[in-house]
């Protein structure tokens, strides 16, 4: 029988939602998960955007982004993330610039001088529909009077149908505020950085939906965790899954790709079949 975890965040969620069986690696067994390059860019950028928005608002500047970027560097350095990219001279000079692109990717969205940050890295902690969760919100902000929940994310703007695990995370802090005895959000934001903003109107029904799908991925994580049992579930994702050569039907989903020409051969695990 595998440990309950204490609680679930909306990270941890979706990994169930994603792969039971990848979850348990990472948070049963505890397994190493190495960051790939575009999660050190953004965790980067998301720390120097943290400490701007924490700043005055007329201090809020592309030249002072830089200035804490320059401040922030030597500890991104020393990361372990970082240090397991192993990046030669040139290649960290990419992942400066593809960090600063993030950053001031910012300023295409909004002018952060004229945003009234209520707090940055927030941390909620909440029992929504009996189920233990906690998460860290980027920034809560008062636009308009209202409160609104902001997201920053420096990845690709995914296409419309894979747009509901992103929106399901913002939900879950907004229903975490509320439960909290917080003022509920109004809305909720989700800032891709460079690319756009997509804007979510909080609703009842909404926070509804939300709670409802983590109450249904608690249950599952329950009765995985009550039989240690932890279904696979092989798809093209394995062929970034770290895990995969530990799961046999994620190995035997990547033979099956190679042989119909199906596996992207960027795809990290696609060594394995070459």
């Amino acid at each position: 029988m595998a440990e309950l975890p204490k609680h679930l965040s909306p990270s941890s969620a979706s990994a169930f939602d994603g792969c039971p069986r990848r979850w348990k690696f990472k948070y049963v067994d505890r397994l190493p998960e190495p960051s790939g390059q575009a999660a050190v860019v953004g965790t980067f950028a998301h720390t120097v955007l943290e400490h701007l928005c924490g700043l005055p608002t007329h201090l809020r500047t592309q030249d002072q982004a830089k200035a804490l970027a320059r401040q922030l560097w030597p500890d991104m350095e020393a990361d372990e993330d970082y240090q397991a990219l192993e990046l030669d001279d040139e290649a960290a000079r990419a992942f400066r610039w593809q960090s600063w692109l993030a950053i001031a990717g910012l300023w295409d969205l909004e002018d952060p001088a004229t945003v009234e940050v209520v707090e940055t890295e927030q941390k909620v902690k909440a029992q929504l529909d009996d189920v233990p969760f906690l998460g860290i919100i980027d920034r809560v902000d008062r636009i308009e009077g209202k409160l609104v929940v902001s997201d920053y994310k420096s990845g690709t703007l995914p296409g419309v149908r894979f747009r509901d695990d992103k929106i399901q995370q913002v939900m879950l802090y907004a229903a975490a505020l509320d439960a909290q005895g917080d003022e509920q959000p109004e809305r909720a934001r989700l800032l891709y950085l460079g690319q756009r903003i997509l804007d979510v109107i909080v609703t009842d029904r909404r926070l509804e939906e939300a709670r409802g799908q983590l109450a249904g991925t608690w249950s599952g994580v329950t009765s995985a965790c009550e039989s240690d049992e932890f279904e696979a579930k092989p798809g093209v994702l394995c062929g970034w899954c770290p895990f995969v050569n530990q799961c046999p039907e994620g190995l035997g989903e990547l033979v099956r790709r190679q042989a119909a020409g199906k596996l992207p051969s960027h795809a990290p695990a696609a060594a394995l079949v070459a």
